[in-house]
């Protein structure tokens, strides 16, 4: 499968997943080479595991995007789904605390507008990789055969 066959939005959208998942290995890297095991310290054990899980699944999911895979999105979808849940169950007293910190450019708020781009599109990017490239639009609907 080749992405030149895919309609353009669908390779856009696959440029912005790949892009996102490749700043977030490089974001978990950092802090992994930076801080080492313990980088995630101020998260519960669960999270700061998930956090250093991130490490693989990120650069996987933006593999199998690049591939042109059918289940990319879908993992994409679930390790986005995850990260925003432990970023969100980590940082939720202090949004509520001074809900300000949330609009800063990084950290919260571009992992959760990222987040919500991969959910939000994660479908109807999986049907253009499944059914051959003849998708021309989100929600288009296939000629019966």
């Amino acid at each position: 499968m080749r992405w030149g066959d895919r309609p353009v939005w669908a390779r856009c959208t696959a440029a912005v997943y790949v892009a996102g998942f490749l700043e977030g290995t490089g974001a978990h890297a950092y802090f992994l080479v930076s801080d080492g095991i313990n980088a995630y310290g101020y998260a519960p054990l669960l999270v700061g595991v998930l956090f250093h899980v991130l490490l693989l699944l990120d650069p996987l999911a933006a593999l199998m995007i690049l591939r042109a895979r059918p289940g990319g999105p879908a993992l994409a979808a679930a390790v986005m789904l995850a990260d925003l849940i432990g970023n969100w169950s980590v940082a939720w007293p202090v949004v509520m605390a001074r809900p300000a910190v949330f609009l800063r450019p990084a950290g919260l708020l571009p992992i959760t507008l990222f987040g919500l781009f991969v959910l939000l599109t994660a479908l109807p990017l999986h049907r253009a990789l499944a059914c051959g490239g003849h998708a021309s639009a989100p929600g288009a609907r296939q000629p019966a055969r």
